[in-house]
């Protein structure tokens, strides 16, 4: 079985295909001046962007890890998650709050799904 690196750097692939699953990098929003519901709703569209390009979309998530630089942000991260996600089905997650990232960057997501 072949494994497919997509748009690798010196440090890592934006995605990697091996098979039928597809493995994205942690996504973080480009606009850090966005409060954590619109980071989050910006990271979720460069996942959505990410999964067609490997042939793929958020209906055939397997699992999702977030984290986030507070876990008070929690709730509002998890409106725009429900609203992205809408009636499919949710996918394994877990989400981590404390967590030191890049300046002014409130979440970072790194999901999994099936082709």
């Amino acid at each position: 079985m072949t494994i497919e690196h997509l748009d690798s750097g010196e440090i890592l692939s934006q995605a990697v295909v091996h098979g039928d699953t597809v493995y994205l990098c942690g996504l973080t929003p480009t606009n850090r001046d966005l409060d954590v519901a619109g980071q989050t709703e910006e990271v979720l569209a460069k996942i959505d962007d990410r999964l067609g390009k490997c042939g793929s979309d958020k209906s055939k998530l397997l699992s999702a890890t977030i984290y986030l630089t507070d876990i008070k942000l929690k709730p509002a991260m998890n409106e725009v998650w429900k609203s992205w996600l809408g009636d499919l089905n949710r996918p394994t997650r877990a989400c981590i709050g404390g967590v030191e990232l890049e300046p002014n960057v409130l979440v970072e997501i790194v999901v999994n799904a099936a082709k």
